[in-house]
């Protein structure tokens, strides 16, 4: 595929269902079910009368928040499909330059802000159930964050305003991964680590916009997690 017919497979692929369900359950993805879980995972608890591994947890979690993706998006995942294999070369060179630019743009511009929350949470889950966790940060986690901040939100965006696009879709990645946590501590201070979010928010809005696929941003969060999460066990 030519570069000319790039920004013709770039347009937003979304149908109107997709975008009003996608819209309320991006919401409560966001603002309702970080919280919520707990105490759902605790009545569960008391029902079946054992204690559920939080690594399990998050694994459950996970993916039926990723079957509730597919279901609603399942037309956006066979166009973007197919964009992959019409553009694969492209796709793939994106996926090496995004996950060099991620790495690079972090040690470039790191800054002596306190590190990840989720890394601890993760670590924490990782030691009493190690492949649960490693199925939640490699594979569910990445594909559905990809979708509801990539696919549906920047690519509801893009059209109208490039560049509030990219700066929605980085701003809110990043309000997800602190904002439950600051809730939870009762810690304003947690939103300070917004920023370490804004760099891989960023290139994985790019290699979606670029690339015309969300597979290419998918490819690289989920290499991305791989590699952190090999960290943590080192």
């Amino acid at each position: 595929m030519s570069r000319r017919n790039l920004p013709k497979a770039r347009k937003s692929s979304l149908t109107p269902g997709e975008r009003f369900a996608g819209t309320i359950f991006f919401a409560l993805y966001l603002l309702l079910l970080p919280l919520a879980a707990g105490p759902a995972f605790s009545q569960a608890e008391r029902l079946l009368g054992r204690q559920i591994d939080s690594g399990l947890q998050s694994a459950l979690y996970y993916y039926v928040i990723f079957a509730v993706t597919v279901l609603i998006f399942r037309r956006f995942l066979v166009k973007t499909s197919r964009r992959f294999s019409e553009n694969s070369h492209t796709a793939r060179k994106t996926m090496a330059i995004g996950l060099a630019a991620m790495y690079g743009l972090n040690l470039l511009f790191s800054s002596p802000s306190p590190g990840s929350l989720n890394d601890s949470a993760i670590s924490s889950r990782a030691s009493g159930a190690p492949l649960s966790t490693l199925l939640t940060v490699v594979f569910l986690a990445p594909f559905v964050e990809e979708v509801l901040f990539r696919g549906f939100v920047f690519g509801s965006l893009k059209d109208r305003n490039r560049t509030g696009a990219y700066a929605a879709s980085c701003l809110l990645f990043a309000l997800l991964h602190v904002w439950q946590f600051a809730v939870a501590r009762r810690d304003l201070s947690c939103f300070l680590r917004m920023p370490r979010y804004f760099i891989p928010g960023l290139v994985l809005a790019w290699a979606y916009d670029h690339s015309g696929t969300l597979w290419a941003s998918v490819a690289i969060h989920a290499a991305a997690n791989a590699l952190s999460y090999l960290t943590l066990l080192a």
